[in-house]
């Protein structure tokens, strides 16, 4: 069974593809780096709902949007980052979704949505986590429904905007400098702006009583006349297709974190079963442990060449509203199915922290339903098959 330090159980390859020395010896690095610093916090870090200070203290030194002797464009790559986040995940999905918080959505959102200069000017602070920031667009009655729902406002006032509104499920809000709002004009146009935490009108209240993704911190944002310049706006979003861009990107991690949570299920599924006996044999050994087994790896191995694909066809610049939807669609289904084997196979003892199988069981919930439920996922998908939207309201009717 072919396995690599940093990447785990892949019988075909697929991981390991196109990487450079360098950014392997990154991934490696991460990996260690996750087992001996970062492994030891997460029990605790689920019981009670916080995110150690520990973890990004030792993740940020490694320097993982720009890994040394990695260059720009590998180290910005969808494969790289992709996975990046395979081997966070891997190790727990709260520790995945808060680094690409940061790496992942509000990077892109500056990448994709600011001006070359607003990009230059940040880009180097977003990579060191001088400036932290989080993506804030979901909103207490809109989600799914963001594109034609979306009731935050923002009012232009000689050169200053003044934002009003209330964004939800915002992870990472209470640590950031800076929140990427998202908000629409009085004529349809969508707009987003770097609003200081800290600014006069924003009120956070932190969210309780998940019962996944516990260490990730999310709030809901209240903006009650929130007033920030012109120079705060990201210039290169004027349309609800601009966020689109942004998203469909963002989408293919999302794929990538429900493949690697799937890996990490699996592995621990596997020191479980080489070491717990009964019936005077370890249960590795039982036909029925080593069907589902067989079943998790399918799972895993599918996946993996799902999401390598897509990233290797978007870093050659092909990027299709559909084609990160269907992955993220499947790999977030067969995490599913691959988290709740891997519970099985534990028996009891699945849904205790202490073999690290109840993590990912729970987790994968909030992954099947994030950037897109599963529904929504199948819905972009369907229109791309038959050329018909079966969105309630048509995407055609939504202003842009």
């Amino acid at each position: 069974m072919r396995t690599d330090t940093a990447l785990g159980l892949d019988p075909y390859g697929f991981a390991g593809t196109a990487l450079s020395e360098p950014a392997h010896a990154a991934l490696v690095a991460l990996s260690e780096t996750l087992d001996e610093r970062v492994r030891p916090l997460l029990a605790d870090a689920w019981e009670t709902g916080t995110m150690p200070g520990e973890i990004l203290e030792a993740l940020i030194p490694l320097e993982l949007m720009t890994p040394k002797g990695v260059s720009e464009p590998e180290a910005s790559s969808s494969l790289f980052s992709g996975l990046r986040n395979f081997v966070l995940a891997r190790t727990d999905v709260s520790v995945a979704t808060l680094y690409n918080a940061q790496s992942g959505l509000f990077r892109a959102a500056i990448r994709w949505g600011g001006s070359p200069e607003q990009f230059a000017a940040l880009d180097p602070q977003v990579r060191s986590f001088a400036v932290r920031g989080v993506f804030a667009l979901t909103e207490p009655k809109h989600g799914s429904d963001i594109a034609g729902g979306m009731a935050t406002t923002a009012v232009r006032d000689g050169e200053e905007w003044v934002i009003s509104g209330a964004k939800r499920w915002i992870g990472g809000a209470a640590n950031a400098d800076v929140l990427t709002v998202f908000a629409r004009e009085s004529d349809g146009a969508v707009r987003a702006f770097l609003v200081p935490r800290e600014s006069a009108g924003v009120t956070l209240v932190p969210m309780t009583g998940k019962i996944a993704l516990r260490p990730m911190q999310n709030a809901v944002i209240q903006l009650d006349a929130v007033r920030v310049p012109e120079s705060a706006r990201l210039q290169n979003v004027s349309s609800w297709r601009d966020v689109a861009r942004i998203l469909r990107a963002m989408r293919s991690d999302v794929a990538w974190i429900a493949t690697g949570l799937q890996a990490g299920a699996l592995e621990a599924a596997l020191r479980y079963v080489t070491a717990r006996e009964q019936f005077g044999t370890p249960i590795g050994g039982f036909q029925l442990v080593q069907e589902k087994l067989a079943r998790m790896l399918g799972n895993l191995t599918s996946s993996l060449a799902l999401v390598v694909q897509l990233s290797q066809r978007q870093d050659a610049g092909e990027f299709a509203d559909e084609n990160s939807a269907l992955a993220k669609m499947h790999t977030a289904r067969l995490a599913r199915e691959t988290v709740a084997l891997a519970r099985e196979v534990l028996g009891g003892n699945g849904i205790l922290l202490e073999h690290d199988v109840a993590r990912f069981f729970a987790d994968a919930e909030a992954v099947y339903s994030y950037e897109g439920t599963h529904e929504i996922t199948s819905l972009i998908v369907g229109r791309a098959l038959t050329g018909l939207s079966a969105f309630t309201p048509s995407p055609a009717k939504e202003k842009s």
